[in-house]
């Protein structure tokens, strides 16, 4: 007798999450995307830049080697931090909140950047350049997974994760032509981080909160008003009719259901969550560990071997360019193999072209770009997935705290990868094969630990 019952209260209305679910996609999510994106795309540019400017640094002589790197390793410092705390405080304060706060932190400190008189400033400067950083992105991806319609969410968090690719090319091409164009250029590049903290005031104003998370703080009201506003702004003939049908209908049992999820207050180590949260961590930790370790020093390789600094950049945009392809074919696959399948073999392509980048170097100018471009294609791919799978593994009470934690986590290897290549550089007598070996095995025990994830396509946020 109680079956029926339950079907029955079920029907009565849905909940706001399952109407934000139905929705096709709308001018509401263009906007939060690219607004998001934006963001994402100025932290790129940010984090990209830092490689073009090293390179320019220890060839003026400014610094050294040994230096460049403590530079480099004390910003991802900064962004284990703040990958970490973002997390968490975005599940207090909500993620619009931790967005724009962040933004304005790392716009600021990379505009003072332009300042330093010297290496010290500098690392105190980039630690304080990658504690913004480091929180923002886990919140932003987080925000889009919240809104974004469940048959396309993996489509759309993976082309948020492609403002990166635009947010290197700007890099690139600030290194190219700003950077290199004097001993003053790596100052005016880094005085260009202060737009972020301009942008930061426009995504405060115009970037919705999460309904989840409202819901979760009893702000019932402002849910249902962001979420009328989503529905509102399709005119398809469906959607419309859920709006009427929903207004006809008490959200009370919905509330119900998301208060008792917060009752139970699951932990990322809970029995349940623990597998992929271990498997999660060490995906990130691998990729952290691969990705800036190579693209944080390529620049400076390329000068090293015997190229100049103009022509070490121009190689570096075009091996830059290829990230964009990269997220496209993973935005499409996504969502055809699944997040799991997807991110699992673009790992596998990128430790194959680790390993290929690696021999490059005795065969030509053509196959150095040929194999960057290919580490580039894959490895950005898999960097679009991860982000799609991330914030799909955890309830929403505890959402930010998992994707922010398993961020933070892979930012402790962020900090050892500037670190590790110079004394890998050194330990293979000037050649980069043992460094870029290191990469490919640490992709390839990524790619082994994305077949542990629960495969999450078509399926509702928890």
């Amino acid at each position: 007798m109680t079956e029926p019952a339950v079907n029955d209260a079920a029907r009565i209305a849905p909940s706001r999450s399952e109407r934000l679910d139905r929705l096709p996609f709308t001018a509401k999510h263009g906007r939060l995307l690219f607004g998001s994106g934006v963001g994402w795309a100025l932290d790129a540019m940010d984090v990209g830049l830092i490689s073009f400017v090293i390179a320019a640094l220890i060839e003026q002589q400014i610094v050294t080697t040994g230096e460049a790197s403590w530079i480099a390793s004390l910003g991802f410092v900064g962004m284990a931090v703040g990958a970490t705390l973002g997390g968490l405080i975005a599940d207090r304060i909500g993620r619009r909140q931790v967005f724009a706060i962040t933004l304005i932190i790392y716009g600021l400190a990379t505009g003072a950047s332009a300042l330093a008189s010297g290496a010290a400033l500098l690392m105190v400067l980039r630690f304080f350049v990658g504690l913004g950083l480091g929180a923002e992105l886990p919140v932003a991806s987080t925000l889009v997974s919240e809104f974004a319609p469940k048959r396309i969410r993996g489509r759309l968090v993976v082309w948020l994760e492609a403002f990166w690719a635009v947010g290197w090319i700007l890099a690139a091409l600030v290194g190219t032509f700003v950077v290199a164009s004097g001993e003053q250029g790596w100052r005016w590049a880094l005085a260009l981080g202060m737009v972020p903290a301009v942008y930061a005031i426009v995504v405060r104003l115009g970037l919705p909160e999460s309904v989840r998370f409202l819901e979760g703080k009893g702000r019932i009201d402002e849910a249902e008003r962001i979420v009328r506003e989503f529905e509102a702004s399709t005119e398809t003939q469906q959607t419309m009719q859920r709006i009427r049908e929903a207004e006809q209908q008490p959200p009370a049992r919905a509330d119900a259901v998301d208060e008792s999820d917060a009752v139970e207050r699951p932990h990322i180590w809970s029995p349940a969550l623990r597998r992929r949260t271990i498997a999660l961590w060490t995906i990130w930790f691998c990729i952290n560990l691969s990705y800036y370790g190579a693209f944080i020093w390529i620049p400076s390789l390329l000068v090293a071997d015997g190229f100049t600094l103009v022509k070490s950049f121009q190689f570096t945009l075009i091996i830059t360019l290829a990230q964009l392809p990269g997220y496209a074919v993973a935005a499409w696959l996504i969502e055809v193999w699944g997040r799991r399948g997807t991110l699992a073999v673009f790992l596998a392509g990128s430790a194959v072209a680790a390993a290929f980048y690696g021999l490059s170097g005795g065969f030509g100018e053509g196959w150095i770009i040929a194999a960057g471009c290919l580490l580039s294609f894959f490895n950005l791919g898999a960097w679009g997935a991860l982000y799609a799978i991330g914030p799909e593994l955890y309830p929403t009470n505890i959402r930010g705290t998992g994707a922010g934690a398993a961020a933070g986590f892979g930012r402790i290897a962020s900090i050892i990868a500037p670190l590790l290549v110079p004394a890998l550089v050194a330990v293979g007598g000037g050649s980069i094969v043992p460094v870029f070996t290191v990469f490919a095995i640490a992709f390839a025990i990524a790619a082994g630990a994305a077949l542990v994830l629960p495969e999450q396509r078509g399926r509702a946020l928890e």
